[in-house]
C-alpha cells in the first residue's frame, strides 16, 4: 500500500492555514476531481476521496491538533484516523457538500449526473448522539494505561418496538411525500451549471416512513432512558484534553439506527512531586549545600517509587540528571520520555555566629573561588534560559 500523503500537501495549503483557507482548497480540490468532471478516471475518484479524508480531519479543531501532534500514526479504536481514502463511500462524501456548498450537494447536471456514485436519494439512516464524559487519570494510570468502569445514563432502544418507536415494530406505512426516498430533490441553475439538490423529507425526516400507530412503552421515540455501566481500556500515553473515542458506545438513535459514540475527555492528576512535559517528567532536586560541595546520594520520586542518585562533588545548581526510560510512553508506544532532574541548591537564610565565623574563614580560600570553566559553564546554562 502507498503511503500516505501529508494532508497539508493533499490540499495544497500551508501549515498555519486557516480554517476558510483550508475549505477553499478543499472546495477547489473537489470540483477538479469530482467524479462526474472525470468519468471512469480511478485516478481522480482517489485524489477526490483523499481530499475529503484531509478535509475532514484538518476542518476539525481537535483531530488537526492531533494530527498536527502524531501525523498519520494516531491508533484507531481511540479517535485515531486510520482509514485509508480507499474505504471512503463516495455517497458520504457528497452527503458532506452541504457545508462547502451550500445545500444537499447531488451533482453537476452539466455533467450527468452521479450514475452510481451515489447521486439519487436514499433514506437517512439516524444516529444517536454522542455522550462526552471527563476521566480523571494520575501519572501511574497515564504511563501504564489504566481499565476503568464509568455509569452514565443514556438513551438505549426500547425492546418493547425494536427502537423502531411503532406499535410491535411493524406499525408503519410508506411517506406518502418521498415515497419511500427519504429525500426530496430539485434542479437549479448555478454558475457552474445545473446542479441537483436534495433536502431532508419534511414528512418523514428522512425516514422513508410514517408511524401508524405509537409504541406505548417509548411513546413513538424508540428510545428509553437506562444507567449504562460502560468497561473501558484507556492506552498508555494519553495527555491531558485528549479526546478518545468509543464507537457505538453514545446514546442509541430514535426510531432505530446507528448508536452514537462516548467521546472521553482525559484530565490528569497533579502530581505533588513530578511536572509532565510531554513524555518526560521533571522533578526539581533541592540539595543542600554541604551535600552539592562534598558529594553523596539522593532519592528522586518516579512513577514506581524512589530511586536513589549519586551527588557528585562540586556539583552546581542548574545541573540536570537525565534517568532515561523513567518517563511517559508515546501514545504509539514505540518511544519513552525520560526523568529530567533539575538540581537546586539551598542556600542557609538564617546562620549562628559560629556558622558564620566558619564561612567567613573559608571566603578567601581558593577552593571556593570558581573556576574560569566554572564560570562559563553557568553562563552558559543562565544564556540557553533567554535563546
Amino acid at each position: 500500500m502507498a503511503e500516505k500523503r501529508d494532508y497539508y500537501e493533499v490540499l495544497g495549503v500551508d501549515k498555519s492555514a486557516s480554517a476558510d483557507e483550508i475549505k477553499k482548497a478543499y472546495r477547489k480540490k473537489a470540483i477538479q476531481f469530482h467524479p462526474d468532471k472525470n468519468p471512469d478516471d480511478k485516478e481522480a475518484e482517489e485524489k477526490f476521496k483523499e481530499a475529503a479524508e484531509a478535509y475532514e480531519v484538518l476542518s476539525d479543531e481537535q483531530k488537526r491538533a492531533q494530527y498536527d501532534r502524531y501525523g498519520h500514526n494516531i491508533p484507531g479504536g481511540f479517535g485515531g484516523f486510520s482509514s485509508s481514502h480507499g474505504d471512503i463511500d463516495l455517497e458520504d462524501i457528497f452527503s458532506q457538500f452541504g457545508d462547502i456548498f451550500g445545500g444537499h450537494f447531488g451533482g453537476f447536471g452539466g455533467f450527468g449526473g452521479f450514475s452510481g456514485f451515489g447521486g439519487g436519494g436514499r433514506q437517512r439512516v439516524n444516529r444517536g448522539s454522542d455522550i462526552k464524559v471527563r476521566v480523571k487519570l494520575n501519572l501511574k494510570e497515564i504511563a501504564n494505561g489504566a481499565d476503568k468502569k464509568i455509569k452514565v445514563k443514556k438513551d438505549v432502544a426500547c425492546t418493547h418496538c425494536n427502537g423502531t418507536g411503532a406499535d410491535e415494530g411493524t406499525a408503519f406505512t410508506t411517506c406518502s411525500t418521498c415515497k419511500g426516498a427519504g429525500a426530496v430533490t430539485r434542479v437549479v441553475n448555478t454558475m457552474l451549471g445545473q446542479m441537483q439538490t436534495q433536502t431532508t423529507c419534511p414528512t418523514c425526516n428522512g425516514e422513508g416512513k410514517t408511524i401508524t400507530k405509537k409504541c406505548t412503552y417509548c411513546g413513538g421515540e424508540g428510545v428509553n432512558k437506562e444507567d449504562d455501566v460502560i468497561e473501558l481500556k484507556i492506552p498508555a500515553g494519553v495527555a491531558q484534553g485528549m479526546q478518545l473515542s468509543v464507537s457505538g458506545k453514545g446514546n442509541a438513535a430514535h426510531h432505530g439506527g446507528v448508536n452514537g459514540d462516548l467521546i472521553l475527555v482525559i484530565e490528569e492528576e497533579k502530581h505533588p512531586e513530578l511536572f509532565r512535559d510531554q513524555n518526560d517528567l521533571i522533578y526539581n532536586l533541592l540539595l543542600s549545600f554541604p551535600t552539592a560541595a562534598m558529594g553523596g546520594s539522593a532519592e528522586i520520586p518516579t512513577i514506581e517509587g524512589k530511586v536513589k542518585v549519586k551527588i557528585e562533588p562540586g556539583t552546581q545548581p542548574g545541573k540536570i540528571m537525565r534517568l532515561k526510560g523513567k518517563g511517559l510512553p508515546s501514545l504509539q508506544g514505540r518511544d519513552m520520555g525520560d526523568l529530567v532532574v533539575n538540581v537546586s541548591i539551598y542556600v542557609p537564610e538564617n546562620l549562628t555566629d559560629a556558622e558564620k565565623s566558619t564561612l567567613t574563614g573559608m571566603e578567601n580560600s581558593p577552593s571556593f573561588q570558581p573556576s574560569k570553566s566554572i564560570k562559563e559553564k553557568i553562563f552558559r546554562h543562565f544564556r540557553r534560559m533567554f535563546d
